[in-house]
């Protein structure tokens, strides 16, 4: 017999590499066979219910970093739920409709105005359901747990039915109208877009200052008088109609060499010194509200533009008399309307300009700005023309300017309804305050939403017209819409006349003859998702309304936080969601956006067959999603490191637990040593953190306490001096039994605890311990206790790891000094300077030496020699302990020798071995 072979070494077939890229496949697949997931459901059947409904990511394209995040921190937390006594069913969800996936059938080669229709958009469906299909797989590789065979997605017949009621129910309560007004419109998408569609990039544009000359000046200025206004868009000066001026402010009329000009009293200084006037001499000051109705010709047009009051007008910029085109400015629709304008809108939806503009007629509006500056410079209108950088607003899909122009749009009111959201807003918990402050202030400053839009493949506005153009929007054809689309989907829209979309027998005064026609414009795709809580909450009998969570990107302020709660409130009177949680974007290294372009995207897929899901499931939950979050392939190779040590340190536990029987060998709380009940409230207190930290969605406090616990508490402590414990003592020996004790807990405990964030390393641990449940992810998370004198228990501990930090430190001296190698090799001897020292190390009822990894400790009185290491709290003198270094303990021992039958070995190793091992007395051993 070998001296080793008397040591309890700890064995586990627990691999030390996880292999996860390969293995986790297969943990995948049995998963499925059982149905692990419904398994889950049916156990937490009649369990309060949480849930957390999945805001459908856009069908086109495998998932990227940030698809990531969203979906294991949703995953996350139901996990977590399920296992503290929710039922908490997770149905994943897909956008299917809008804009991108026509531009990639576009871009491959389809031509949408040249198909039938019908066929057009059965190829839209067919690319949408494909994609689902990718990201479906995409998402179940990161090990998300969720009801994948039966999700919600926008195309489906029964949504669609469901978004056309949540339509008709606006349209009862009079939300739904439709209107000719200046909106956002896309000329690369040609179609209208909606605010939470627009985002904004720095652009170089004209700055011109352009005189208009008085025709009627109502006895205050003389005709040819100039009233001078500033824009930056040149190419809205042929749909000129009017000047506004601010009734309260005080204009000035100015004399410059043989012209008069009128400009705001508070911008002549700086109107001189842009237009480099000299010596300009004021004549008269003028109220604005004197002004009202003075008219002036337009620069080249035959026709006059109307000087008009408004609010609206300030002296920010410019000078003080403001451009008016009804047809291409909200503020200027507003106050044509008011004036009785036409709504003049000459540009079509290419963005060329219309025979409205003669002069004009056939060009792209952005370069019509050169050739308009050139006729008003041939004019003499032209006082100045400039450049300057400023913010645009853009497509965020096509990533190219956007104009406002006025075409017939159907809209939601959101003035008649909007006070009830703003009170919802108050009441949502937004678990990053900031959330709620800036979704109200987008809903109190939105303008009514444009829900039409002009393309094909979508829901389509379900509205009829009567022969004389009478828009017909009831709750009977509704109703019929949406059960139509139930059955057939809302493709049967394009494929019937409008007589046969209408319910039998059907009659409209304005219709005598019997014949409809149908709207060709499409919802909103926010219109879409914005109608999930109706279509899926409301829809599905295992979920239900509110939702208790929505988690989205902080992008979705904008977006579908934005549609959801307007839709709601509008037709239930509340919002779909009692909390939200947003998150920031996914950076490179850098911090700079991912972008192909840059060439710093990292796809999941990468990173899965590099590393495995779970150390992408472990980096989601090492960082503040609250704020933009960084990735690199190194970070990522950071987090395989903290993994690492995650794995070997349960691995170390695993093997020292291999003869362990849990039911047999248990010692209990009262019957462990201190150190062992220290740690034993250790980890009951880092079972609170982590379920508190759980509780508040913040995954990198999870994330810290438990690595914090794993190599401080334990690697660094603990299960450093354990070997000395559960390696050289006999098998049953009280001590060895309470330190198992104490793993097969933490095991447990810290297996249950991560299955949230690593469910494919969790389940492979729990198949090498002796619970009852076949599966982690079907065991509930491990509840905390508190102990009889812990606190005095914690503060003993924590005094002594204080203490143990300054040996440490002497030890390293030491062996910076060469005086010991190994701290094995040493004899500690403590001076205490304080009493709490001697107190202390008193108390602790514990074997030094072994806790402090030295052969020999003791602790002395007096005054320490000057070797000693001098401390606020005491002296520590390092010196080579005295005696033969056992073979089987690796201590240094005076008393190696001293055993009659077993020489080798010191008096403790030996009587371990006399009891376990009674045949190494008699045969020896091999040397």
């Amino acid at each position: 017999m070998k001296i080793k072979d008397t040591l309890h070494l700890g064995k586990t077939a627990f691999p030390m590499r996880g292999n996860l890229p390969q293995r986790e496949v297969d943990w995948q697949k049995s998963w499925d066979e059982v149905d692990l997931y419904g398994m889950r459901q049916a156990k937490n059947a009649g369990k309060p219910t949480f849930i957390l409904h999945d805001g459908p990511p856009y069908a086109n394209g495998n998932i990227h970093l940030g698809h990531s995040l969203n979906k294991v921190s949703k995953d996350i937390i139901v996990r977590y739920k399920s296992m503290t006594g929710f039922r908490a069913p997770y149905v994943p969800g897909w956008d299917t409709h809008g804009l991108p996936i026509e531009q990639v059938l576009t871009n491959a080669g389809m031509k949408r105005k040249e198909m039938d229709l019908v066929d057009y958009l059965e190829e839209c469906r067919k690319y949408a359901l494909s994609q689902v299909d990718k990201q479906r797989n995409d998402f179940k590789r990161l090990g998300v747990s969720g009801d994948w065979e039966h999700p919600y997605v926008t195309l489906a017949p029964d949504y669609e039915a469901a978004q056309i009621r949540v339509f008709g129910k606006m349209a009862e309560k009079g939300y739904i109208y439709k209107g000719l007004k200046p909106i956002y419109w896309s000329p690369s998408s040609e179609s209208s877009l909606a605010e939470a569609e627009i985002e904004y990039k720095d652009v170089k544009s004209p700055s011109i200052y352009v005189a208009f000359k008085v025709v009627d000046g109502k006895n205050i200025l003389d005709p040819g008088t100039n009233l001078i206004i500033w824009t930056t868009t040149p190419w809205t000066i042929p749909a000129n109609l009017g000047i506004s001026v601010n009734p309260a402010y005080q204009y000035v009329e100015v004399q410059v060499g043989d012209q008069k000009y009128v400009v705001a009293k508070d911008l002549l200084t700086q109107v001189t010194e842009t237009l480099a006037w000299e010596n300009p001499v004021v004549i008269k000051a003028i109220a604005g509200s004197d002004m009202e109705y003075m008219t002036a010709q337009h620069p080249f047009y035959d026709r006059t533009s109307l000087v008009m009051c408004g609010d609206h007008v300030t002296l920010d910029a410019g000078t003080g008399l403001v451009h008016t085109a009804p047809g291409h400015g909200e503020d200027d629709y507003i106050i044509g309307k008011k004036y009785g304008l036409d709504i003049l809108s000459p540009v079509d939806s290419r963005g060329v300009f219309t025979e409205q503009a003669p002069g004009f007629t056939g060009v792209f509006y952005d370069k019509a700005n050169p050739m308009v500056t050139d006729l008003l410079t041939e004019k003499g209108a032209l006082l100045k023309l400039d450049f300057f950088v400023h913010s645009y607003p853009h497509d965020w899909r096509t990533k190219k300017p956007v104009i406002f122009r006025a075409t017939p749009q159907w809209f939601a009111s959101i003035d008649k309804f909007r006070a009830n959201v703003l009170t919802e807003v108050e009441k949502v918990d937004w678990i990053i305050p900031w959330g709620k402050v800036r979704l109200y202030n987008m809903i109190r400053d939105r303008g009514d939403w444009v829900i039409s839009r002009q393309r094909a493949w979508g829901v389509p506005l379900p509205i009829f017209y009567a022969e004389d153009g009478t828009p017909i929007l009831t709750k009977e054809t509704t109703d019929h819409v949406a059960e139509l689309f139930a059955e057939n989907g809302s493709i049967i829209w394009w494929k019937k006349e409008a007589k046969d979309l209408l319910p039998e027998g059907f009659t409209h005064p304005a219709s005598p003859n019997g014949l409809f026609t149908k709207e060709k414009d499409i919802m909103d795709v926010w219109f879409d998702s914005g109608s999930s809580h109706e279509a899926v909450l409301r829809g599905r009998d295992d979920l239900s309304f509110p939702a208790d969570l929505y988690l989205e990107g902080s992008d979705q302020y904008r977006g579908w936080f934005n549609s959801s709660i307007t839709t709601s409130v509008a037709i239930n009177g509340v919002a779909p969601y009692k909390a939200v949680l947003s998150q920031g974007f996914t950076l490179d290294g850098e911090g700079k956006k991912m972008s192909k372009s840059l060439g710093n995207i990292i796809l999941p897929e990468k990173v899965i067959k590099q590393y495995g899901a779970d150390i992408l499931r472990l980096w989601v939950a090492s960082v503040d999603y609250e704020s933009d979050v960084r990735v690199s392939m190194d970070i990522l190779g950071q987090v395989s490191e903290v993994y690492r040590k995650i794995r070997n340190t349960m691995r170390f536990m695993l093997a020292n637990v291999e003869d362990f029987d849990v039911k047999k060998d248990t010692v209990s709380y009262g019957e462990r040593r201190s150190v062992d009940k220290y740690l034993t409230v250790r980890l009951q207190q880092v079972i609170s953190e982590m379920r508190q930290a759980y509780e508040k969605y913040s995954f990198s406090n999870v994330y810290k306490i438990l690595v914090n616990f794993l190599t401080v508490d334990l690697s660094s402590f603990y299960l450093d001096f354990a070997k000395d414990v559960v390696y050289i003592e006999t098998e049953d020996n009280l001590a060895r039994r309470s330190m198992q004790s104490v793993f097969y807990e933490t095991l447990v405990a810290l297996t249950k605890l991560m299955t949230p964030i690593l469910p494919h390393t969790a389940e492979e641990i729990w198949g090498y311990l002796q619970e009852e449940d076949d599966y982690v992810q079907l065991s509930e998370m491990p509840g905390y206790q508190d102990f009889d004198n812990q606190d005095e228990l914690l503060d003993t501990w924590r005094g002594f790891l204080d203490f143990r930090d300054e040996v440490l430190k002497a030890l390293e001296e030491a062996r910076n000094a060469k005086l010991i190698g190994k701290s094995m090799e040493a004899k500690v001897t403590v001076y205490p300077t304080e009493e709490p020292v001697a107190a202390l190390l008193d108390a602790l009822d514990a074997n030094l030496s072994e806790l402090l990894i030295v052969s020999d400790f003791a602790l002395a009185k007096g005054t320490a020699p000057e070797a000693a290491m001098v401390f606020s709290d005491c002296a520590i003198l390092i010196e080579k302990a005295s005696g033969t270094v056992c073979p089987r303990c690796r201590s240094v021992r005076t008393d190696v020798g001293s055993h009659i039958h077993l020489p080798e070995l010191c008096d403790r190793c030996a009587t371990v071995v006399e009891k376990e091992f009674p045949e190494a007395v008699e045969t020896g051993f091999e040397q």
